[in-house]
């Protein structure tokens, strides 16, 4: 081998090595401890002493606001999280959430994942909270992961009725990251004096503080299960291609992902997130930087600049995206995130030994223009969204995805499909029919399905195991399912109390079994008239392989039509089914074949990975 090579193996090797994560980040602060307390709700984590608050009603406890990691200000902005600095001068009273992070709405507009304008809002955001049952000891853990569209939502769900519906036998961890450009800031200046993808590695800096103290809370390291919906789900997809797949279950042992959101995943150096780093530093007056002044970079400037500059900067930029988008969104950086997920899933390179992954039917109209009604409508909207296709790909595109005279009727009935016969997704669904639903379908499949898709069949061989299943109970938008595993029992107007508790036991039993199957008199519910082919479904789950891609179809019958706004990422007028008459109706089908061959179409997303990166 020439010189000049071996330096430069040495060299990249080196390079890698060092940008692979402290495997004890918090050793030395660990080293503070002090003996153990007889006070169950005292911790003592080393860089401080936090007391949580106890529900004698619930049986559960509860710390919120623990810091996980130093404020992420100053000379620390998009650098890797570092552990807090110690501060045991006095006990702290963990009986508040701390501050979520600085964040901007979709398109300019709150975010539903957000508390909005009244939420204490700061830079320094790095806090976590747990919910553990009393007296627990060595107790899976769930760790929750929010969504948002990495620029908005914060940590704060409550556990409460997830943990006392499955009987109070996990702990539960909600994490906070860095959001928009303040977490996925990114271009070749970024990787070249900090970080690109910060908010992802304030998560996995999350899961090294759980492995490191969740048993003084009473969890079980080795029974870790991360979870997340929308960006939430995205993010653990993510988590689960860390550093190539590479960890096996050193951090986690199962992902549960809803919904997971895969926007385009460009490189960090391309043009997109470039532009979008120029554009920021310009609306937060550091453009003029780059010009003239050797003695300091866009990115020192960045750094020193106040955060209500760039919090202003980046409600700008965000702004300008196109609708359905945010601006700032992970990344490939080839070391945390090295490959595309179509690609690296593929391969089966992922952490974690088993999967519970799930998708909604109508994932797609909260980020589609609901005004397209003709086929120039959809077209143009399809040329705005795939700037990347020529003609003949948007041709094939087409071809993928065509519609029927029938749907494209401005005056035909909108209704459910049943996905296994008759109208399909393509083009008919209760919320759109025609072009309007090519459109919703296209960007829901592109987008949350098929990676979700993706996601499951990563999960299958090498001792691994996956299930997958689809929430269907109308209006089943984009985000309705949260309040089926986190809702208050019988709160919900479009779901049942039975569905609710069936679909929390799902959740519970695969965290802590790591098998979803539930009892049958949980499938059936409190209606004895449940059929026993859909008990079964559900008491004898299948892994989803790809030979036999079975998934769940998760819906009710009965009840009683109604139509009205139900704040859930969907239309005011919407129709759903309510009232004592619903019931579980869960079905096994096959996922490839779903929706007159969904399967089939998101091969096809996976084909053109190299137009699309995705």
């Amino acid at each position: 081998m020439l010189l000049s090579s071996l330096i430069a193996s040495v060299v990249t090797f080196s390079g890698a090595v060092s940008a692979l994560p402290h495997p004890q980040p918090f050793k030395e602060v660990l080293g503070k401890r002090q003996s153990t307390t007889a006070n169950a709700l005292e911790v003592d984590l080393g860089y401080g002493i936090y007391q949580g608050t106890s529900n004698t009603s619930t049986g559960i406890n509860t710390w919120r606001g623990i810091r996980f990691a130093a404020p992420p200000t100053g000379s620390l902005r998009w650098q890797r999280p570092q552990a807090p600095s110690v501060n045991r001068t006095s006990t702290i009273s963990a009986d508040a959430y701390g501050p979520q992070c600085q964040q901007v709405g979709f398109n300019g507009q709150p975010s539903l994942q957000s508390s909005g304008a009244t939420t204490p809002t700061s830079e320094d955001c790095l806090f976590l909270n747990v919910q553990s049952p009393a007296n627990a000891s060595d107790l899976p853990v769930l760790v929750w992961i929010h969504g948002g569209g990495y620029g908005a939502g914060n940590g704060r769900q409550d556990f409460t009725e997830l943990l006392t519906t499955t009987g109070n036998n996990f702990v539960v961890v909600s994490i906070q990251y860095r959001l928009g450009p303040f977490g996925f800031l990114a271009s070749d200046e970024v990787v070249r004096k900090g970080v690109a993808n910060a908010g992802l590695l304030d998560q996995f800096f999350a899961l090294q503080w759980v492995q490191t103290y969740i048993e003084q809370f009473g969890g079980n390291t080795s029974a870790v299960t991360i979870s997340g919906e929308s960006a939430g789900g995205g993010s653990v997809m993510l988590q689960d291609m860390a550093y190539g797949g590479s960890l096996g279950d050193s951090l986690f042992r199962s992902t549960i992902a809803a919904s997971p959101y895969l926007p385009k995943q460009y490189a960090y150096d391309h043009w997109i997130p470039s532009q979008n780093y120029y554009a920021f530093a310009d609306r937060a007056n550091c453009s003029v930087t780059a010009y003239g002044n050797v003695s300091s970079t866009i990115f020192d400037c960045l750094v020193s600049q106040d955060t209500e500059t760039l919090q202003s900067a980046s409600v700008d930029v965000t702004n300008t995206a196109t609708f359905g988008t945010w601006a700032f969104l992970p990344v490939t950086d080839d070391v945390f995130v090295q490959d595309e997920p179509s690609s690296q899933l593929l391969e089966n390179r992922v952490n974690g030994r088993n999967a519970l992954i799930g998708n909604n039917a109508n994932e797609g109209p909260l980020f589609v223009p609901q005004d397209i009604t003709s086929e120039d409508d959809f077209l143009t909207w399809l040329r705005n969204n795939l700037p990347e296709f020529t003609d003949s790909g948007i041709a094939k595109v087409l071809r993928y995805y065509p519609i029927s005279n029938a749907a494209n009727d401005s005056s035909a009935d909108e209704f459910a499909t049943n996905g296994v016969n008759g109208p399909s997704a393509l083009d008919q669904s209760s919320l759109a029919t025609g072009q309007q639903q090519r459109a919703n379908n296209l960007y829901a499949e592109l987008t949350f399905v098929c990676p979700s898709y993706w996601m499951a069949e990563a999960y299958t061989g090498n001792n691994r195991t996956s299930y997958k299943y689809q929430f269907s109970p109308l209006p089943a938008t984009h985000g309705a399912d949260v309040q089926g595993y986190f809702g208050q029992l019988g709160s919900v107007p479009y779901l049942s109390a039975d569905f609710q508790r069936a679909f929390m036991n799902i959740w519970g039993n695969f965290i802590t079994q790591g098998n979803p199957s539930i009892s049958a008199s949980v499938a059936a519910g409190s209606t004895s008239s449940n059929n026993t082919a859909d008990i079964t479904a559900a008491t004898q789950w299948p892994a989803f392989s790809v030979a036999e891609p079975y998934q769940l179809d998760l819906n009710q019958t009965g009840g009683e039509m109604a139509i009205g706004s139900l704040n859930v990422n969907s239309p005011v007028n919407t129709t759903y089914f309510t009232g004592p008459g619903l019931m579980n109706n869960f079905t096994l089908v096959n996922a490839y074949t779903w929706e007159d061959g969904r399967g089939m179409r998101c091969d096809f997303w996976r084909s053109v990975a190299d137009i699309i990166p995705a």
